[in-house]
């Protein structure tokens, strides 16, 4: 089984438990443990693999809280720092009826991420970059592209999923830039269809699918919700079905996805359109209970699948 790494912020989420209420005129908030690259290493733990994140968190009791979680799920925490000069990142969402979603984000720890030890890395067969804050500045910045760079120089398998959030990002033109600086060398990417014409600005997945082909990426998926995914290897583009599910909570599924297709990878596997099929089952089995990782028990992947 090949060791996984992935990078990135691991912050709290404080949901809104207040129906149809923005934060402003919210009053009951509940914690939860949040950061993309943080639920991608969970999920590789979950199902079986050896995953680590690498991350900065605030020497205080959210941190220590977010380590915890991550421990539950067998998740290598060792690369975690604490930091005695910034606080946890924090970030409070509240969901409208209307689907609309109020959002306010305090960055802390996670952008003062500093560069580990070069050799530790050389343990690590997968890299994941999924950082929704990563592109925003700060150390955190530098040292995903340190680790890029080794992770190249090196020809390991580099997965990147862009984590676009349009609360975070204003300007595009730099999040754009700098993924496609990365998807340049990336084995597998992974896009959500808003993400694909984003960076693409094309007019069909298709098109989307195999612009992103020719900056460099070797495999595509592309999640659709409840209706699947699209896969590509650059010769072949075929649409995967999900799972009929009940959906609860969508939180955290796209990360599911690419936590289990990356486990199977790890696995040494290389139908990438059989491990989609099972990537679209974790993902879907995930929206069946509120919270990211809720419906996932920590075991073995029969436990979930």
């Amino acid at each position: 089984m090949k060791k996984v790494l992935t990078i990135g912020e691991l912050l709290i989420d404080f949901i809104c438990l207040d129906k149809n209420k923005n934060i402003m005129d919210g009053n009951r908030f509940e914690k939860k443990a949040g950061g993309a690259p943080a639920n991608v290493a969970a999920v590789i733990s979950i199902l079986g693999g050896e995953s680590s994140f690498l991350g900065n968190v605030g020497n205080d009791p959210f941190g220590l809280f977010l380590v915890n979680e991550l421990k539950k799920f067998n998740v290598d925490t060792s690369l975690i720092t604490f930091d005695n000069n910034f606080n946890t990142t924090l970030a409070f969402v509240s969901l409208m009826d209307d689907g609309e979603r109020d959002f306010v984000f305090f960055r802390g720890a996670d952008g003062n991420l500093k560069m580990p030890d070069m050799d530790i890395l050389k343990r690590y067969d997968i890299f994941h970059f999924g950082s929704a804050t990563a592109f925003l500045g700060n150390e955190l910045e530098k040292t995903y592209f340190k680790v890029f760079e080794f992770a190249r120089k090196n020809k390991k398998f580099i997965s990147f999923d862009m984590n676009y959030r349009q609360d975070l990002w204003k300007d595009t033109e730099k999040l754009i830039s700098l993924s496609k600086r990365i998807i340049e060398y990336s084995d597998f990417v992974k896009f959500s269809e808003e993400e694909l014409r984003l960076l693409s600005n094309k007019d069909s997945i298709e098109k989307g699918i195999k612009f992103v082909h020719s900056i460099g990426a070797k495999m595509v998926a592309v999640t659709l919700g409840k209706e699947g995914s699209i896969i590509s290897d650059g010769k072949d583009i075929r649409k995967i079905d999900s799972i009929e599910i009940k959906a609860v909570d969508s939180t955290g599924a796209g990360d599911a996805f690419v936590g289990a297709f990356l486990y199977r990878i790890a696995r040494g596997e290389n139908d990438y359109f059989k491990i989609a099929k099972f990537a679209n089952e974790i993902g879907g089995l995930v929206c069946t209970q509120k919270g990211a990782l809720t419906a996932l028990k920590s075991g073995r992947e029969e436990d979930v699948s």
